[in-house]
């Protein structure tokens, strides 16, 4: 009974064995089959043949390169003022603060003029005197003359009544100019702003004393702005008065500004091979302030046409500047040498000698392989043109 049952168990798995090398065998052959219809002569995968469109592709133009000169610094009115003290004295009034704005002639600070009134009366008191004196050397000159005509004195008498008029017309013009001055301070006692424009800082406070020459406000008029610009001294013969400037200033976004160059300084800076170009930006509005910083670029001239492609055909790789071809219905990377940019055009200068007609991708592509079959799909037009 046992050896009947170990045959029959015998029997079963070499069914079993059978049924499964029978479904394996299947399997191999259908895998083989799918692999033999993919791959090429000699059982090798067929490579992949790239395909481009005509839009994909451009070449080397001959083109002017448009040149920028960068610039950049901060900005500051052009008229401004610092208020400074004629008089010293105790600051009795400020009648303005940072951020007023103010119009020309408006009073600004008021110093005490006490003692300025009292020298004023002083210099006026000194004038009537001096006035007496020199009515009374009058009549004592007239007087002697009459005296010498009639041989009643002699003539050195009355040389000296006229020396006594002559210093006293002295006096009284020493003192009409001590008047003057004393008047002229009394007025410079009250401060006033000598043009339109906005409080920048207040320099005192009242009850301080000042002294002659001390600044009290400062007033900016932000209606023209200026940029100094640094620009090398090689640059500076292609610029001119007059040429436009295109400006950016932080803080206002896309928003962008016109200047003019005004002026252009004669003589580099010390230590350095630089000039200082000063650009004028008008302000009406008021929107700049002094002190942003601003970035720009003068328009120069363009150079003569050179070889260009588009910025976007370069590409950089590891230090390597290059471009993806395809010649002989093979993709090749060349390697190039570029110069000049032109943003405005988004074109570049190419220095590596390139075949007018070679054809070159411009747009981005990945996982590109040098020596990789590649062709250009014909255009629709050129399609029906060949069926025709």
């Amino acid at each position: 009974m046992i050896g009947k049952l170990t045959r029959r168990r015998v029997i079963g798995a070499l069914v079993v064995l059978a049924v499964a090398g029978a479904l394996g065998g299947s399997v191999a052959y259908r895998l083989a089959k799918k692999g033999g219809d993919d791959a090429g002569p000699g059982g090798q995968k067929a490579p992949v043949v790239l395909e481009f469109a005509p839009g994909d592709l451009t070449g080397v133009e001959s083109r002017p390169i448009a040149r920028w000169l960068p610039v950049s610094g901060a900005l500051q009115p052009v008229n401004q003022a610092t208020v400074k003290a004629k008089v010293s004295g105790d600051v009795r009034h400020i009648a303005v603060r940072e951020g007023e704005a103010v119009s020309a002639g408006q009073v600004l600070v008021r110093i005490d003029s006490a003692d300025l009134e009292s020298r004023l009366s002083d210099r006026i008191g000194a004038l009537e005197s001096a006035r007496a004196q020199l009515a009374l050397a009058e009549k004592t000159r007239a007087s002697n003359q009459t005296l010498l005509k009639q041989n009643f004195i002699s003539q050195n008498a009355f040389d000296n009544s006229e020396s006594s008029l002559n210093v006293s017309l002295g006096s009284v013009k020493s003192a009409e100019a001590q008047v003057a001055l004393a008047r002229n301070a009394l007025k410079d006692a009250v401060v006033t702003s000598p043009l339109a424009g906005i409080v920048a800082k207040r320099h005192v406070q009242p009850g301080e004393k000042v002294a002659f020459d001390s600044p009290l406000v400062t007033v900016v008029d932000l209606k023209d702005m200026e940029l100094q610009a640094v620009v090398p001294a090689v640059d500076v013969p292609e610029l001119a008065i007059g040429m436009p400037v295109a400006l950016a200033v932080d803080g206002f976004g896309e928003r962008r500004f016109s200047g003019r160059i005004e002026r252009i300084n004669p003589a580099t800076e010390a230590g350095t091979r630089a000039i200082l170009v000063y650009v004028g930006i008008p302000n009406a509005d008021r929107a700049l302030r002094g002190g942003m910083f601003a970035t720009g670029r003068i328009a120069l001239a363009p150079d003569s046409p050179a070889p260009t492609l588009p910025q976007t055909a370069i590409r950089t790789e590891a230090g390597q500047t290059f471009v993806w071809a395809i010649d002989s219905g093979k993709l090749v990377k060349r390697i190039v040498v570029v110069g000049r940019r032109d943003d405005e055009a988004g074109r570049i200068e190419v220095r590596t000698p390139l075949p007018p007609e070679l054809a070159i991708l411009a747009a981005r592509f990945d996982n590109l392989k040098d020596g990789a079959p590649a062709l250009v799909k014909a255009a629709p037009a050129e399609k029906a043109k060949a069926a025709g």
